[in-house]
């Protein structure tokens, strides 16, 4: 059974989670806008970019609620997409 703090800890986490998805697809929407209109190559990848860091916050949370994944693995998968986009936004930045 969880306790109250639990509870709050999670509808908490829920919330930014959520904000995160929010502000991160906004900014990955405008990334890719900015791309289709300029067709620059630097944009299109800063939107993936923004894209896998964005979905990689999201979905630590979703792996650990929705399909059982440990803390750690969910961490970890988390983790290897942020590195991921972050280095692909560094790519983009390089490549400008």
């Amino acid at each position: 059974m969880m306790g109250e703090s639990t509870v709050e800890i999670a509808v908490a986490l829920a919330v930014v989670k959520t904000i995160i998805l929010v502000v991160g697809g906004i900014i990955t929407y405008f990334a890719f806008k900015a791309y289709r209109r300029t067709r620059q190559r630097a944009l299109g990848y800063l939107a993936v970019g923004f894209g896998l860091v964005t979905l990689g916050f999201v979905l630590a949370g979703m792996f650990d609620l929705l399909l059982n994944v440990e803390l750690a693995m969910g961490v970890l998968l988390e983790s290897l997409l942020v590195l991921a986009g972050f280095l692909v936004i560094a790519y983009s930045l390089y490549v400008q």
